[in-house]
């Protein structure tokens, strides 16, 4: 079966804790990741974890190792490529989806301060992505940028991990509702960016 970079349990069977490393890259540090399946990879591979399912050999160990380096090795990139020049990469990517996640970004940098909106980015879709080159332009200095995102990267990645192992040791048969849950995952993943849409709706109705 060919690898779908867009299906977490074949990157998850095909590529084992690589493939979980690099998905953390690419959605973090740069800009053109911010379509690949972070969260519900990261739970489903906790989940396969449990059930023995993952390929590659990768233990539960490997896994949060693999994923909490890309992630932050991911930030960290994408921050630096705030710093020189991402203004204009970011108007280069027309992207409806990029455009709605750098308001969204700027609007945590401005409520919460960088600290809390550096580790709010990591459980929101497309922000996460967004957030890290946006920190670097607008200069958010470099100590406090590592300090943050590798607090919330760490929460992050072995947070959901956990979850889906936890579950799936508990849960018998777990692989035929996989799919169910994965679905209910990215809803849940996204709700803060449909909760922010539905405010702006409502604000506009009323203004």
């Amino acid at each position: 079966m060919a690898l779908n970079i867009l299906d977490s349990r074949s990157l998850l069977t095909g590529l084992g804790a690589f493939g979980v490393f690099l998905v953390m890259f690419a959605e973090t540090g740069l800009l053109i990741g911010f379509f690949l399946p972070g969260d519900s990879l990261l739970f489903t591979a906790g989940v396969l974890a449990a059930t023995g399912a993952l390929g590659g050999g990768s233990s539960l160990l490997t896994l949060m190792i693999a994923a909490a380096a890309g992630a932050l090795i991911g930030a960290q990139v994408g921050y630096v490529i705030g710093r020189r020049g991402g203004t204009a990469l970011l108007k280069r990517i027309n992207r409806p989806s990029v455009n709605e996640g750098v308001e969204r970004a700027s609007k945590l940098l401005e409520k919460y301060g960088h600290g809390k909106a550096i580790m709010l980015a990591r459980f929101i879709p497309v922000v996460r992505t967004v957030l890290n080159p946006l920190a670097g332009i607008v200069e958010v200095p470099a100590r406090t940028f590592a300090i943050w995102q590798i607090l919330g990267g760490l929460l992050w990645t072995v947070g959901v991990i956990l979850a889906g192992y936890a579950l799936g040791s508990s849960v018998p048969n777990i692989d035929t509702y996989l799919l169910p849950i994965i679905a209910v995952i990215v809803l849940v993943s996204l709700s803060p960016l449909l909760l922010e849409f539905y405010r702006s709706r409502r604000a506009k109705r009323t203004s």
